[in-house]
């Protein structure tokens, strides 16, 4: 029996779980950031020229696909500034006063009109003679000895609304605690702001202790709903809203500034309450003279405020105004971690804070996954590891196309045929090469033993390994790339550090047996590597030393004598530059005869050698096609003139058919 009524009371505990949003910070069970769409678009940004640090910054302020950036956030809180602006007037608390005080006192010329007595009379005229002015109005009734009740309770309702907008200002929800407030509530409102002021005199002394500021809030708590821990947590909240209040102030006009100084000592029927608030605001600026006490705005809109809702929108463009800034990131030493996410919580709402966590947490995982490094002078740079990633993108691009193209080969099959590279990979769908049996059982055993099983070993579709192959013959490939200054004005330089990765990344992992030199050619030539062409710039250059990058081409190919040679070059323009024998460029414009005969023997070289060789126009010069048609025709080799979008294509193609005819 008793064991039942426990099982019963388990059941009913059970049933009383509650679930809620998890507030803890970042969601632990979110996938991890996905760093390739901005590696991606990073990496274009660093091929076009900027520089990886620049690039880095440009992809956080514009975000990607699928997440806003910090300049659309910024944006956010402009507009929403502005909304504040532009919808609000600091109007609503005079034209409450006055219709209550007309509501006053039409009620009491009511009751006079009944009223037989002298006394009435006079009254009357007093009524008459009220100044224009409400605040001046309410000040000359202060002693009046009311005959109407209703009249009497709205002048009351006058002294209420007061009291609670001025603390209102001060006290962010204390007008909605204070409303029907008795003798007693407003006593007890007088005492903490006695004691408030107590306590800030002596924190602005250097002698306020930790000790003062509990027993204050022992007392007083009830009015702090932001639970400070400390008194300085305290003075930065009170100080805040109190700046906000002040910059309420100075927007108000010279009449406005008149009535509610008049007015605020009416509060709570109350000089005494003014008072206090007057001084908690002069030693809040003493404790903390950085905050905003001179600022003012301009409101233009139609819906008024009260001096409490305004003082809150004043704290809501101040925080708007500092998001701003913080997502410009334009201030010396920006970081992401200076946005205050709880302030972009309050104004733009979880979408935006998640927003920014994401950009936050991917800029994180850029630098502590190894995408960026640093050269030996500090500069940060593309590491190869980002390189590789980016190539890979890039090569997707371009099998893409090269499927959508008829008879074309699809670059994910690469090598499935042929001999064994040595090597294996994990098994994928529609994947016809031979198992590796040894690595698929030991991928297994280490399986089961992890999850520590024992007995026979039952493979699964993950621990399968397939054996590489790629075509019997390897290559020495040199692809030979203008880097002379006109693909830059052109906008080919994209387009070409592109191909140059995309081929890069088939042959580094389809192809390894195959070996390349990527050659960049302007005045001078020179071997690079993937990584130096990336991040090569642009430089105001003139010569196209095809001359050069063909000697270079040749050392590749005497360095591999057993590969079969593959020339493949990319140019926008005639040879304008040859190499001396004293290792100096000869520039002339148009191409001076010797440049041309050095080229072209540097060609004849090159086919000599065996080499199928592939030149790449970009433009559509027709002096540049004739020579260039005449020069490949001359080598047996082909003029290919693709458009920027499809260079990639071509040239991945061509080497792709180069194995091809070579297998």
């Amino acid at each position: 029996m008793a064991r039942r009524s426990g099982d019963h009371a388990g059941r009913r505990n059970r049933h009383l779980a509650r679930y809620r949003r998890y507030t803890g910070g970042p969601d632990p069970l979110a996938p991890p950031v996905d760093l390739r769409d901005a590696l991606d678009e990073i990496g274009q940004d660093v091929m076009a020229g900027m520089s990886p640090r620049r690039a880095l910054q440009e992809y956080l302020r514009r975000g990607g696909e699928n997440r806003r950036g910090l300049d659309k956030l910024a944006e956010l809180a402009n507009r929403r500034r502005q909304e504040l602006l532009q919808r609000n007037n600091l109007g609503k608390t005079f034209e409450d006063v006055r219709q209550l005080l007309d509501d006053a006192v039409l009620a009491e010329r009511k009751e006079l009109a009944r009223a037989l007595d002298d006394d009435a009379r006079f009254q009357e005229m007093q009524i008459a003679d009220l100044p224009p002015s409400p605040a001046q109005a309410v000040r000359e009734l202060a002693d009046y000895p009311w005959r109407s009740p209703e009249a009497a309770q709205k002048y009351e309702q006058i002294r209420d609304l007061l009291g609670r907008e001025l603390l209102d200002q001060q006290f962010s929800g204390i007008k909605q605690a204070l409303e029907n407030a008795t003798d007693e509530d407003r006593a007890a409102i007088q005492k903490m702001l006695d004691d408030l002021n107590a306590l800030l005199d002596k924190h602005n002394a250097g002698e306020a202790t930790q000790d003062d500021f509990e027993e204050f809030m022992a007392e007083h708590g009830q009015y702090f709903p932001e639970n400070p821990r400390n008194i300085d947590e305290l003075i930065d909240a009170l100080a805040r809203r109190s700046a906000a209040a002040q910059r309420l102030y100075n927007s108000l006009t010279p009449e406005q500034r008149a009535e509610l100084e008049e007015l605020s000592r009416a509060a709570f029927g109350s000089p005494q309450l003014s008072q206090a608030l007057g001084d908690l605001t002069g030693k809040l600026q003493q404790a903390r003279p950085g905050e905003d006490w001179s600022g003012s705005q301009e409101f233009e809109g139609d819906e008024g405020m009260g001096l409490g809702d305004a003082t809150q929108a004043m704290q809501d463009i101040a925080d708007l105004e500092s998001l701003a800034e913080q997502l410009s990131q334009q201030h010396a030493g920006a970081a992401l971690d200076d946005i205050d996410l709880d302030a972009l919580q309050r104004q733009l709402g979880d979408e935006a804070v998640a927003d920014a966590r994401t950009l936050a947490e991917l800029e994180k995982a850029l630098k502590d996954q190894g995408y960026f490094a640093r050269d030996p002078d500090g500069a940060l740079r593309l590491s190869p590891k980002a390189i590789r990633q980016l190539g890979q993108s890039i090569l997707r691009d371009v099998a893409h196309r090269l499927t959508s193209r008829g008879g074309e080969r699809n670059t994910a099959r690469a090598g499935a045929t042929g001999e064994a590279t040595g090597a294996s990979r994990e098994w994928r769908f529609g994947d016809t090469e031979p198992w590796d049996t040894t690595r698929t059982v030991l991928n297994g055993v280490l399986r089961q033993a992890g999850e520590g099983r024992t007995g026979p070993v039952v493979l699964d579709a993950g621990d399968i390994e397939v054996t590489e192959t790629e075509a019997r013959s390897h290559a020495a490939v040199a692809l030979l790339v203008d880097t002379s200054f006109s693909m830059v004005m052109e906008g080919r330089w994209l387009p070409m550090k592109r191909t140059a990765l995309a081929l890069h990344q088939l042959i580094s992992t389809r192809f390894r047996g195959d070996k390349l030199a990527l050659i960049g050619f302007g005045r001078h030539a020179r071997t690079l590597t993937v990584g130096e062409l990336t991040g090569l710039d642009g430089v105001y250059e003139q010569g196209t030393n095809l001359h050069h990058a063909l000697m270079l081409a040749q050392q590749h190919f005497r360095a591999h004598p057993t590969a079969q040679p593959v020339l493949l070059v990319v140019t926008d323009g005639e040879p304008t530059a040859h190499l001396e024998r004293n290792g100096e460029p000869f520039f002339d414009y148009p191409p001076h005869p010797r440049t041309l005969a050095l080229t072209v023997r540097g060609m004849d070289a090159a086919a000599a050698a065996g080499a199928q060789i592939t030149v790449f126009q970009l433009g559509d010069d027709p002096g540049l096609t004739r020579f260039l048609d005449a020069l490949v025709r001359r080598a047996g080799g082909r003029l290919v003139s693709p458009d920027l979008d499809g260079l990639g294509a071509a040239v991945v193609s061509d080497y792709l058919r180069s194995r091809r005819t070579r297998g």
